[in-house]
């Protein structure tokens, strides 16, 4: 694997993202409460751009243990939504939260001296 540089981290606010290029992969890159994740934009459904989606807190059901409704909240996990078909998936780890095994392909991500850089295939 190659090491690419994309630019700097400054670039990317706190809960914002970026797409790249590198070479024939286009790449997403978020930036969640000063930490990275970097995936493939490649969505594991259908092929469609995950990475230009939306971010969103997903809504959850609280139960008791009746299993009655105690009403809705956000989740404190951020939710890559596909545009293509809706499916989610958390930014943090890449999974789908209805089927851990549906996940989005890591990029291995860095910062060194403020700079941005993944290790894409050759």
């Amino acid at each position: 694997m190659s090491e690419a540089l994309l630019g700097k981290l400054a670039d990317i606010a706190d809960g914002d993202h970026r797409i790249y290029r590198v070479g024939n992969l286009e790449v997403g890159v978020f930036r969640q409460q000063e930490k990275l994740f970097a995936w493939e934009n490649r969505c594991p459904h259908a092929g469609g751009p995950v990475c230009q989606g939306k971010i969103f807190r997903r809504v959850e059901e609280l139960l008791d243990a009746g299993k009655r409704s105690l009403g809705l909240r956000f989740s404190e996990k951020p939710q890559i939504v596909c545009p293509w078909h809706g499916f989610e998936f958390e930014v943090a780890t890449g999974r789908h939260p209805g089927d851990p095994k549906m996940r989005l392909r890591a990029v291995p991500v860095a910062v060194r001296d403020g700079q941005i850089y993944v290790r894409a295939p050759q």
